[in-house]
């Protein structure tokens, strides 16, 4: 496995009046070389934060991370970095490119950091560059390249040290949709031939195709996986629910009020990779309905059905009335 999490949580502690935010909720994942993941699902569903943890930026409040076997949670502050100097780069949507430095110099850094010398780093940078349609900006300085120009650099950046792993949030986002194909074309031709894994945060249907498969994140919760051709504009499509290894499954919000809503459920039939739930009428939980207020944010939701969060996209749950 190039990538394992086991059980990963992260909490961002507040002091506001409704406390701490649960970003992830006891994730699992494992992830073989070689494979291409995409993780879909609404915006505020904790998606930047996994790959953060994924990637060893940052250190989840509970649960460990293994990255190409090795426990990063057990690892020093230098062997972790070494670990990600070898095995894996990271793309953000933002870029993250230093302001003071050219694009050359930019893509260049990672093999300085390895210690490969300036002059051959910067040849490398300039073939990479010129493979993302870029070799004419190398001396460009990030403010004056455009935003689509600067996710470019920032993928050449990633790619210079022929990482194992690439953790992609929204990769194509800033790019138009001739370089957002040409990109997609360079991952491709990355993974099907020199075998690298690609996890991948994306609301862009053609991304998600890209992939083996689809993870679906709900509220910190990975709830469903997806085959190839995922529609992610309408994740209710070709839906497999997700069991982890402690025997929860979270039932996402659409399917939740097609069911009718939280309650108590009795197990019906069981059989080899099937069970029946039927819902019973307890008077004392009263009647479920969706919450006139996002509890994230406080939108009110007047009398729209929307399941989704106009304001921050968090899922909007049911409450007993």
């Amino acid at each position: 496995m190039i990538l394992e999490a086991d059980g990963i949580y992260h909490v961002y502690e507040s002091k506001a009046e409704d406390g701490n935010v649960v970003a992830l909720r006891g994730l699992h994942i494992s992830m073989k070389a070689g494979e291409a993941i995409a993780v879909v699902g609404p915006s505020g569903s904790g998606k930047s934060t996994l790959m953060k943890c994924l990637g060893g930026l940052m250190k989840a409040s509970a649960g460990s991370v293994s990255l190409d076997g090795k426990n990063m949670t057990r690892l020093t502050g230098q062997e972790l970095v070494e670990l990600r100097q070898k095995t894996v780069s990271f793309i953000f949507q933002e870029g993250n490119l230093l302001p003071d430095l050219n694009a050359r110099d930019n893509v260049a850094q990672p093999l300085r950091h390895q210690g490969v010398p300036s002059k051959k780093a910067l040849a490398i940078a300039d073939k990479m560059l010129e493979r993302l349609g870029m070799g004419h900006r190398g001396h460009a300085v990030p403010a004056l390249l455009s935003g689509g120009e600067q996710q470019r650099v920032a993928i050449a950046r990633a790619l210079i040290t022929q990482p194992r792993l690439i953790l992609a949030d929204e990769p194509t986002g800033a790019l138009d949709p001739v370089t957002s194909r040409e990109v997609l074309a360079l991952f491709k031709d990355l993974h099907e031939n020199d075998g690298v894994s690609f996890l991948i945060v994306t609301h862009s249907k053609e991304v998600a195709a890209f992939a083996d498969r689809s993870l679906e994140l709900r509220d910190g919760r990975f709830v469903a996986e997806h085959g190839t051709n995922v529609d992610v504009e309408d994740l209710s499509k070709d839906r497999e629910l997700i069991i982890d290894e402690t025997g929860t499954v979270t039932l996402p919000p659409d399917l939740l009020i097609r069911l009718g809503g939280a309650g108590r459920y009795t197990v019906g039939n069981i059989n080899s990779g099937y069970i029946s739930l039927q819902g019973e009428s307890v008077d004392s939980i009263g009647k479920m309905e969706l919450a006139s207020n996002c509890p994230a944010c406080k939108h009110d939701y007047g009398d729209s059905d929307d399941q989704l969060c106009p304001s921050c996209g968090s899922s909007r749950p049911m409450v007993e009335v």
